[in-house]
């Protein structure tokens, strides 16, 4: 329910913001704006998009894996307290995400931000911790990997990409946003439910054959 709350309200906004250049302008993530003290933009460029394309992509991330760690957060932490943390780790992951790009650019007055990718990032790597086995791809490309393979990669080619100022992405949100929200996951079931994720993300780890390392087709 909260994540097709969160799709929702970032598809409403970016829709609205398709139209509406005076909301973009408000809204976006503007190193020098923050620095003014509008504070906000750490938070509010995650529910604008630069094309219906980019909102699909996240808004379909987000709907595959958040409804997994949803659910698993209410079992494992209650369900009232569980929504709440849920909520805070997706705030939190577009907070977190951003701030190396704005420490980078807190001087540059052509840079500016927009997207969910990096809060979505937060939610994919919750996931890939506690199914690390799970197979993983891409749209369309009809190769998957356990979960924990495809995290891996992902950051070493984000990273890779990132040095490269690689497409217009901001690559490191995507790295950062993954790995605070492994971290924040971590800390939080071992904190809030006694349960040692880190331990049972390797005891998941099980390879018996090539089928176990590799899938064709979607």
């Amino acid at each position: 329910m909260i994540t097709l709350f969160l799709i929702v309200l970032t598809a409403v906004i970016s829709i609205a913001a398709f139209q509406d250049r005076r909301l973009v302008d408000k809204m976006i993530f503007y190193p020098p704006a923050v620095r003014q003290g509008e504070w906000y933009r750490l938070f509010s460029y995650g529910f604008l998009h630069a094309d219906y394309a980019h909102l699909i992509f996240n808004m379909f991330t987000l709907y595959f894996f958040g409804e997994d760690i949803e659910r698993t957060y209410r079992a494992a932490l209650g369900a009232s307290t569980g929504n709440l943390l849920y909520i805070l780790m997706y705030v939190l992951g577009l907070v977190v995400s951003i701030l190396p790009t704005y420490r980078q650019n807190r001087d540059n007055a052509s840079y500016y931000g927009l997207g969910a990718s990096g809060a979505v990032s937060a939610v994919v790597f919750a996931y890939i911790l506690i199914n690390p086995m799970n197979f993983m791809g891409i749209l369309f490309i009809p190769v998957m990997l356990p979960a924990f393979i495809f995290g891996a990669l992902f950051l070493v080619i984000s990273y890779q990409l990132d040095k490269k100022q690689a497409g217009g992405i901001n690559h490191l949100a995507h790295i950062t946003g993954g790995v605070f929200g492994l971290v924040f996951t971590l800390l939080l079931f071992r904190w809030g439910a006694g349960i040692d994720l880190l331990n049972a993300f390797i005891a998941r780890i099980r390879v018996d054959s090539l089928s176990d390392l590799i899938h064709f087709g979607l």
